[in-house]
């Protein structure tokens, strides 16, 4: 190998070594924003919940309201007895 040839390897792997620590700069750009977008996401989120959530709930309330009247006559009708 030559001495020119030598210089010219030398320069390709130089513009080799700059292009990865440019793609590596930029990978490491899109990786902090990212992070950033997570972490803004996370502080103000507000939570999605089904409407269905909030009428099974009721729902469930109104039953346990039921349940308990009927468990109050029967106990009332087991004193009775």
């Amino acid at each position: 190998m030559s001495f020119d040839q030598l210089r010219q390897s030398l320069a390709e792997v130089h513009s080799g070594l700059s292009d990865a620590r440019a793609h590596t700069d930029r990978a490491k750009e899109l990786l902090e924003e990212y992070r950033r977008v997570m972490v803004d996401a996370q502080v103000q989120a507000q939570p999605w919940l089904p409407p269905q959530l909030g009428r099974a709930l009721e729902q469930l309330d109104t039953e346990t309201g039921r349940l308990a009247g009927a468990g109050e006559l029967l106990s009332n009708y087991e004193a009775r007895l």
